[in-house]
C-alpha cells in the first residue's frame, strides 16, 4: 500500500457520537446517516438514513446536509452548509436532543515507511482497546494468563511474542516460536526486528503500536469494511476479460449478495476478494490494509465457505469440527479449550440436535450451517460464501439467507455468490455483475429492479443474454446510484496497485508442526475411512477375492502351465488393489483440500498422510492375497530358496512393494483429473496397461519403444522380481521367459525392487506438484 498523502493543513479530526468515537482522516469524506454501512453511524430514528457528509475543503473542514428530513443543527440553528473544526457540536435530527457529533483535534501521524498502514485511517484502528507504558525491559504476550500482556485469542500461543527495550535505546518485536506468527507491518518477523513510533505489531486480531511513551492495543472486533477497487483479471495473454475495473465498498456488519449470469465473473471475483486468485490489477483493502500484501496476516480474518462441502461427510458434527479445530489452532492449545470452541460455534448455528449425526444424513440446510460452524472456528471477521443455497429448496434458500443476516448483525461482514434471487430483500447491498466481468448495478437490493425499469429478476437476466452490446456498466456508472453507493460511499481513499514483484507478500504460517498436522490428519482420515462402511468391506474382500482367483490357478505347484498364469495374477490383482485404495482419495477431498491449504495446512503433511494410511492399508492387503493365493502351493524355486529369502517371503515382499507404487500411481491419477466420475475408467485403462506390460504377455527386452514404456510399469519390475524367486526360465523354459531381468540372481533381484521404490517417489514427486496446481497463488512454492 502506498503512503497515505494527506491535506497540507486540514486537521486529522476525532469525532465522538453515538457513545462511540471515529478518527477523521482529510483524506477523504465521510458520510453520516442510519444507514449502518455509513462510516459515521447514528441509530436515532430522526435521522435520515443519508442525512450529511463530512469533508475536508482545503485547510477545514465542511458539513453538508444532504437533504435531510429532520436537519442538522448547531447552536439551535438549521444549517445546509457549515464550516466546522475542533470545538464544533452537530445535532442531527433535532436541535435540541438530537444526537450530538463533537469534533475535536488529533495530532498528525509522523510520517512512516510507504509499506506501512496508517491506524488514524483504517476501521480496525478507530480506538485503542488499551494503553499501557511502554516496557523498560520485556513485555511478555500471548495467551497464557501469566503473560504481562494477555491476549484471549486461541489464534494466539501461549507464549507468542516479546516487546523488548534495545540497550542504545529503542524498542524490537521478537517472536518467541508461535505458530501463527508475529507481523510488523504486514511482515512476517523472524527472530527479532525493530519497532520504530507508528509501526504496526499484528498478532492474532490484536495490533499494537507505539504512540509516545505508549503501547496502544487494537482489536479487530469484526466489525470490518472492504474497499474493492479496480479489480482486473483476464486470460489468454490479455485476450479475454473476466473481471473488468470492479470497484465498490462494503460497510461493517453488512451483508452483500453477488448476482449475474452464468460468465459474468462471480467466482473470479469470489477468488479476487479472498486473496486465492489476486487479482492482475486493483486493490482489496481490508479496512485500509492491502489484503493482497497482507494476507499471511489476515487469512485468519477471513472465511470461505466453498459451493461444495469442506469437511468429511463421514464423521459426525462433532468429531468434523474437533478434527478441524485441531488443524486451525495452535499445536499449544488444550483439549477443554477447542472443545468449548465448538461447543460455542455449534450453539450459535443451532446445531446442538445433530452433533452426533453423520454429516452426509444431514438436509441440505443443515449441511451448510456445518461448513460454516467450520470458517466460524477462528472468529473471522470477513465470512465469503459461495453459492450457499445452490440445490435448497425455496424455504431452505430462506432459512440459510436469514442465517447469513444475523452472522451479519453480530458483528461480520458477510459476501455471498449467489444465482438465488428469491432472498434478496435480507442484504443491505446487491452487487450485479454483466457479462464481462463489468459492474452493472450496486446499491440497496429494493432499488434493483426499478433502476434496469423491470418487473421481475428473469427479465434482467434475459436482457443481459439477448442484449450483449450493451453498456450496462457505462449505464450504471452514469448513474445518480453510482455517485451514490459507490464514489461517495468508498470507505477508503483510492490507492495505487501495489508492486508486488517488488514487495512479494508473506507466505502464511503452518498453524501447528509438521509431525502434528500429520498425526491429525492420519487420525481424520482413519476416522473417515472407518465410517465408510462400504469402501471398508471393499478393501476387506478384494485381496481375498484376487487371492483365491490366483490359489485357483497355481494349483498344488508352479509348473509349465501355472506358473505364469498365477504370477500374472498375482500382478494385476496388486495393482489394481493397491490403485483402486487411492484412485479417488485426493480428487473427492480437492475443496476440503484447497481450504485447508488457504489457511496454513501443509502439503507435504497432507500427502504423507494420504502415503502412511493408505500405504499400511496397501501393504497389508498385498501380503494378505500373496498368503491366501500361494500358501501351500510348491514354488518349485531353485534348491526351494528364493535369492535372499523364502520364496514366499520375497514374493510378498515384492508384492507389498508393487501395491504400494500402484497405490503412488493412483494417487497421481487422482491428483491429475477435475471430475471423481473419470478415475474408474481410469484405474480400468490402468490395469489394463499393467496386464500388458508386465513382462508375461509380450517380448519387451530389446523391443524399441515397448521397453522404454515397460520401464514406467510397477508391474513390469515386480513380476520379472517374483519371476527372479522362482527362477521362472528354469520352469517355464522358452523365448517367454528369455528375459534378463527374469535371471535368479542377487543384483537382478535388487535392480527389480531398487526401481520399484524409485517410481514410487517419482510418483510421489509428481503428486505434490500436481496439488500445486490446486493451492491458493500465495500458497505455492
Amino acid at each position: 500500500m502506498g503512503e497515505r498523502s494527506f491535506a497540507p493543513s486540514a486537521p486529522v479530526l476525532v469525532i465522538e457520537a453515538d457513545g462511540g468515537s471515529q478518527v477523521m482522516s482529510p483524506s477523504r469524506s465521510y458520510q453520516v446517516g442510519r444507514d449502518p454501512t455509513s462510516d459515521i453511524v447514528l441509530r436515532d430514528t430522526r435521522v435520515s438514513w443519508h442525512h450529511a457528509v463530512l469533508k475536508p475543503v482545503g485547510d477545514h473542514w465542511t458539513l453538508e446536509d444532504t437533504g435531510s428530513t429532520n436537519g442538522s443543527y448547531t447552536e439551535g440553528h438549521r444549517v445546509v452548509r457549515l464550516d466546522v473544526g475542533p470545538g464544533s457540536m452537530i445535532r442531527f435530527g433535532n436541535p435540541t436532543d438530537g444526537p450530538l457529533a463533537v469534533l475535536s483535534e488529533m495530532p498528525r501521524p509522523v510520517d512512516r515507511p510507504s509499506y506501512v498502514s496508517e491506524p488514524a485511517a483504517t476501521g480496525t484502528f478507530r480506538q485503542p482497546a488499551t494503553v499501557r507504558a511502554l516496557p523498560s525491559r520485556v513485555l511478555r504476550i500471548g495467551r497464557d494468563p501469566d503473560n504481562d500482556l494477555v491476549i484471549d485469542d486461541l489464534v494466539v500461543s501461549r507464549r507468542h511474542a516479546e516487546l523488548r527495550s534495545r540497550p542504545g535505546g529503542g524498542f524490537e518485536i521478537a517472536d518467541v516460536g508461535s505458530h501463527n506468527g508475529t507481523y510488523l507491518n504486514g511482515l512476517r518477523v523472524f527472530g527479532s526486528v525493530a519497532v520504530a513510533p507508528g509501526d504496526i505489531v499484528g498478532i492474532g486480531r490484536s495490533a499494537f503500536c507505539l504512540v509516545g511513551n505508549e503501547l496502544q492495543e487494537f482489536r479487530d472486533t469484526g466489525e470490518v469494511s472492504l474497499d474493492v477497487q479496480d479489480l482486473s483479471v483476464t486470460v489468454d495473454r490479455g485476450r479475454k476479460v473476466l473481471l473488468d475495473q470492479v470497484s465498490f465498498p462494503v460497510g461493517q456488519k453488512s451483508l452483500l449478495a453477488v448476482v449475474g449470469p452464468s460468465g459474468s465473473g462471480k467466482s473470479t471475483l469470489l477468488n479476487a476478494l479472498t486473496g486465492l486468485r489476486p487479482a492482475e490489477r486493483g486493490t482489496v483493502l481490508y479496512d485500509g490494509r492491502d489484503l493482497y500484501r497482507d494476507y499471511a496476516e489476515l487469512r485468519q480474518r477471513i472465511g470461505l465457505v466453498p459451493q461444495d462441502d469442506i469437511l468429511h461427510t463421514q464423521l459426525t458434527v462433532r468429531r468434523a469440527l474437533g478434527y478441524a479445530a485441531r488443524l486451525r489452532f495452535p499445536g499449544d492449545t488444550g483439549a477443554a479449550e477447542r472443545a468449548a470452541r465448538v461447543d460455542e460455534v455449534i450453539g450459535e448455528l443451532g446445531l446442538e440436535q445433530r452433533v452426533d449425526q453423520p454429516i452426509h444424513s444431514l438436509s441440505g440446510g443443515q449441511r451448510k450451517r456445518v461448513s460454516v460452524a467450520l470458517e466460524l472456528l477462528t472468529k473471522p471477521s470477513l465470512l465469503f460464501l459461495d453459492e450457499p443455497t445452490s440445490g435448497l429448496d425455496p424455504g431452505l434458500d430462506r432459512s440459510v439467507m436469514h442465517m447469513l443476516r444475523g452472522l451479519a448483525d453480530d458483528g461480520r461482514t458477510v459476501i455471498v455468490v449467489t444465482h438465488s434471487v428469491l432472498s434478496l430483500d435480507v442484504c443491505d447491498r446487491l452487487l450485479v455483475l454483466a457479462p464481462g466481468g463489468r459492474i452493472a448495478y450496486f446499491g440497496p437490493p429494493q432499488e434493483t429492479l426499478p433502476f434496469f425499469g423491470m418487473g421481475e429478476w428473469p427479465e434482467v437476466f434475459e436482457a443481459f443474454d439477448s442484449d450483449a452490446r450493451h453498456d450496462w456498466a457505462g449505464g450504471f456508472r452514469a448513474s445518480p446510484l453510482h455517485r451514490q453507493y459507490v464514489t461517495t460511499a468508498s470507505r477508503q481513499p483510492q490507492l495505487p496497485a501495489p508492486e508486488r514483484e517488488a514487495a512479494p507478500p508473506t507466505r502464511p504460517p503452518h498453524p501447528q508442526s509438521w509431525g502434528s498436522q500429520l498425526v491429525t490428519l492420519s487420525r481424520r482420515y482413519l476416522a473417515a475411512i472407518s465410517a465408510d462402511r462400504t469402501f471398508l468391506a471393499i478393501m476387506i474382500a478384494l485381496p481375498f477375492i484376487m487371492g483365491a482367483m490366483t490359489r485357483a490357478l497355481a494349483g498344488s505347484e508352479f509348473t509349465v502351465d501355472t506358473a505364469m498364469d498365477a504370477l500374472l495374477t498375482l500382478c494385476v490383482g496388486g495393482v489394481l488393489t493397491g490403485a483402486a485404495n487411492a484412485v479417488r482419495e485426493l480428487v473427492k477431498e480437492r475443496v476440503i483440500y484447497q481450504r485447508e491449504r488457504a489457511v496454513g495446512l501443509s502439503r507435504s503433511a497432507y500427502l504423507m498422510s494420504k502415503v502412511v494410511v493408505l500405504g499400511s492399508i496397501t501393504v497389508v492387503q498385498a501380503v494378505v492375497l500373496t498368503l491366501v493365493g500361494l500358501s501351500g502351493v510348491e514354488l518349485n524355486a531353485p534348491d526351494g530358496r528364493g535369492v535372499f529369502l523364502p520364496p514366499l517371503m520375497e514374493i510378498s515382499l515384492a508384492m507389498a512393494l508393487l501395491s504400494f507404487t500402484a497405490m503412488m500411481l493412483g494417487l497421481v491419477i487422482s491428483a491429475l483429473v477435475r471430475k471423481e466420475e473419470v478415475t474408474m475408467p481410469l484405474l480400468v485403462l490402468l490395469t489394463i496397461v499393467q496386464f500388458v506390460f508386465c513382462g508375461a504377455l509380450l517380448k519387451l527386452d530389446g523391443v524399441p519403444g515397448m521397453e522404454q514404456i515397460g520401464w514406467l510399469v510397477p508391474a513390469r519390475w515386480a513380476f520379472a522380481a517374483m519371476a527372479g524367486t522362482v527362477d521362472l526360465a528354469r520352469i517355464v523354459p522358452g523365448p517367454s521367459t528369455a528375459d534378463p531381468l527374469f535371471e535368479h540372481s542377487a543384483s537382478t533381484w535388487l535392480l527389480n525392487m531398487g526401481m520399484l521404490v524409485v517410481l514410487s517417489l517419482v510418483f510421489g514427486l509428481l503428486v505434490s506438484r500436481l496439488l500445486r496446481r490446486h493451492e491458493p497463488v500465495i500458497m505455492r512454492k
